[in-house]
């Protein structure tokens, strides 16, 4: 784990998640092995996050197999009230661990972003946020979530995490958990100084630095191509 990272950056410690991602960085890892494995880190991942950033809400009874009444429970903010955010491409492919672990399906917005490869600097290209709140003439129209979570498997400079925690603040989320598979030092210190009262990031690992050409070392090589069996286009 990198020394001194901001309070609001979590690096998983568990052994079975580390454990995976060294098999997730081998170059000799299959394209399906690499899509289980992200799946798998994602779970893990979203499940530390989603411990910290819910809370338990009763919210009536029910009764048991056995007729035994009980009260029962969700989560706070209420599924309704939070979105998934999966940065494209390869975001898609936490989105089914995190939908998983939440009790009922919640709304996914995406956004498209790519770096640009002068510069490194990302560019938006998609965004289907639901800006407009509800209106007498547009009453089925959705406003800003109370809670977003951002879904990106590689957080490397930290500035497509930048352009989207920005995007989002700007959309008006109220909280922000970014969940993803593996980030530098620098990246993270870049992400969570954005808005560090809003935002809180969970990552599987955390590596030193990036190249001249932005990838981490030694990171686990351009993740979408891996997903997506694209190498060599």
């Amino acid at each position: 784990m990198a020394p001194n990272l901001p309070p609001n950056a979590h690096v998983s410690q568990h052994p079975c998640l580390q454990a995976k991602l060294s098999q997730l960085r081998s170059a000799s890892t299959t394209t399906k092995d690499v899509q289980n494995l992200v799946h798998d880190i994602s779970l893990m991942v979203g499940y530390e996050a989603l411990a910290a950033g819910l809370a338990p809400k009763e919210e009536g009874t029910d009764k048991s197999p056995l007729g035994y009444t009980y009260t029962t429970t969700t989560i706070s903010p209420s599924p309704s009230r939070i979105s998934l955010v999966p940065i494209l491409r390869s975001g898609l492919s936490m989105v089914p661990a995190l939908s998983s672990l939440l009790p009922t399906p919640v709304p996914v917005h995406h956004l498209g972003l790519y770096r640009e490869k002068a510069t490194l600097q990302p560019v938006e290209y998609y965004n289907n946020l639901p800006y407009h709140s509800p209106t007498a003439s547009n009453p089925n129209a959705s406003g800003p979530a109370e809670l977003a979570i951002i879904v990106d498997p590689i957080i490397a400079t930290g500035a497509t995490a930048c352009a989207a925690i920005e995007t989002l603040r700007d959309w008006g989320v109220k909280r922000i958990l970014v969940c993803s598979v593996l980030a530098t030092a620098s990246g993270l210190e870049n992400a969570c100084g954005v808005w560090p009262e809003g935002v809180n990031i969970w990552v599987g690992g955390c590596d030193p630095s990036v190249d001249d050409k932005g990838m981490i070392k030694p990171g686990l090589g351009d993740i979408g191509d891996r997903l997506f069996l694209t190498l060599g286009k």
